[in-house]
């Protein structure tokens, strides 16, 4: 695959950014494409490594050699043939993904990894560009019926595939635009939402129908759906927050991220209702937590105009390089540095907020933190014990909770009488994606827990090959690993 020599030829390469004071003045997309002739040579570092752990590597099964051979060779609708085979949305995990895949590359031994992630995006944006990508409605339908609740990428997916077997679907949405978290958690700046609203054109075109605004399990009872829908999809995201319980949480200006991240792509959206304004102008902002919500709050904050901004981790800094104890083409615990932190965020590790401190008013003015260390002892987990002397008070009027999920609202599983697992997703089996109830499935974060986005289009797929099976009696969908026929 790609050039036989293109390893030794050409240093990985990937799309630069626009200076810091350019791209904090604005919500748009701040990178700077390559040209074709740098993707064609990012294509041909591909090796022909004989077995490609990238395939083990993505939860999609992507056949990354296949399209990184076809950039190389200037073959972009192929290309695009080749990745929309297993992936529905690339121009989502094009932008989004942690490139799990990269860490698999056979090449990332010892050299820098194949730049996937970047070519991926870079050959979805030419297949829209050039017209290729086009409604494909089934030739005839089955009459079925499908509910799927939810329209993040786990919910558009199952869709979609469901769609193509010739169901009919609905997708069910509680916000007033498709999306979810990718449209009211995702910044702007990471992705411009008219890249959501071109695809969810092909997916009405292709005859799936959208009710927004519609909350089921307040809106409408869930029963509805099992009465009118032959089968549902539950697909919702991990959306209960996790707290800090400690003294003055509840002062004004300590917000969870999501709050923050969703009424402000609401504002970048020109929605003007927004109930209580949660702004960072002029103020001193911390972070806390160091995952990629955190990341988020901080571009977003400097977006504000934020005094400073700082951000708060209670594990040790890792390293650059690959823990021993990770070897590849295993997932590395390693130190990233995200585009937000470059803009100026100062990051501290192994830190321990212990209190809020608030004035008369009830407003946040500071928060006392202590720094911690981990003990560890064989065959137990590492112990938190906080180190003493070490602690301290910062001044901080705006203090963003960015401490990652629980689980998903257990509405509709109640009314719909599901059983939930130890961590509280809703239980459904590994094999077929089924629950406890007849005809009920269940795809993403509301299976599996908070996850990433292309965990999220790999178990929607998955999930619409067993409801059509349990429909029909067979399916020919694709698993894992298997590609559609090209379908774009």
């Amino acid at each position: 695959m790609g050039k036989i020599t293109g390893f030794l030829e050409f240093d990985r390469k990937v799309e630069a950014y626009k200076p810091v004071e350019e791209r904090i003045k604005n919500y748009k997309e701040f990178t700077v494409p390559l040209k074709e002739k740098e993707l064609k040579d990012q294509g041909a570092r591909c090796m022909d490594c004989g077995i490609p752990f990238c395939h083990s590597g993505c939860p999609l099964g992507n056949l990354i050699p296949d399209f990184n051979d076809a950039v190389y060779r200037g073959k972009w609708e192929k290309a695009s043939e080749i990745l929309h085979s297993t992936n529905n949305f690339p121009e989502f995990t094009g932008r989004l993904c942690p490139a799990p895949c990269e860490e698999a590359c056979v090449l990332g031994i010892n050299e820098d990894p194949v730049s996937i992630e970047n070519i991926e995006k870079n050959i979805v944006e030419a297949a829209f560009k050039k017209g290729w990508i086009t409604a494909k409605p089934p030739l005839t339908r089955t009459g079925k019926k499908i509910a799927v609740v939810g329209s993040g990428p786990a919910g558009l997916a199952a869709a979609q595939q469901l769609n193509r077997a010739g169901h009919t679907v609905t997708v069910f949405e509680r916000d007033q635009k498709a999306g979810g978290l990718l449209r009211y958690g995702i910044p702007d700046f990471k992705m411009e939402k008219q890249v959501i609203d071109r695809r969810l054109k092909v997916l009405e075109e292709e005859g799936i129908v959208f009710n927004c605004g519609v909350h089921v399990g307040i809106d409408i009872e869930a029963d509805e759906l099992k009465n009118d829908f032959d089968a549902i999809v539950l697909s919702g995201g991990a959306t209960v927050r996790r707290k800090l319980p400690i003294e003055g949480a509840d002062l004004k200006g300590v917000v969870q991220a999501m709050d923050f991240l969703g009424q402000n792509n609401k504002r970048v959206d020109g929605i003007k209702d927004l109930g209580n304004e949660i702004k960072a102008t002029d103020k001193d902002v911390i972070v806390i937590g160091g995952g990629d919500t955190g990341s988020d709050c901080i571009g977003t904050s400097f977006r504000h105009g934020a005094a400073s901004v700082s951000n708060f981790e209670i594990m040790p800094m890792a390293t650059t390089d690959r823990p021993e104890d990770q070897p590849w083409p295993f997932w590395p615990m390693r130190l990233r540095t995200s585009s937000s932190h470059k803009e100026g965020a100062e990051r501290f590790f192994s830190i321990s907020t212990k209190r809020f401190v608030g004035d008369s008013e009830g407003n946040l003015t500071g928060l006392v933190t202590s720094e911690v260390e981990w003990i560890k002892k064989p065959g137990q987990r590492p112990e938190l014990k906080e180190v003493e002397g070490t602690e301290k008070e910062w001044k901080c009027e705006l203090a963003l909770l960015a401490l990652g999920f629980t689980g998903s609202e257990k509405t509709v599983a109640e009314q719909l009488g599901l059983e939930l697992d130890a961590r509280t997703n809703v239980k459904a089996s590994e094999s077929d994606y089924r629950t406890n109830v007849p005809g009920i499935f269940v795809a993403g974060d509301q299976r599996r827990g908070q996850s990433l986005i292309v965990w999220a289009i790999s178990e929607g797929r998955q999930a619409a090959h067993h409801v059509d099976s349990f429909l029909m009696g067979e399916s020919k969908l694709p698993l894992k690993g298997e590609g559609d026929l090209p379908r774009i």
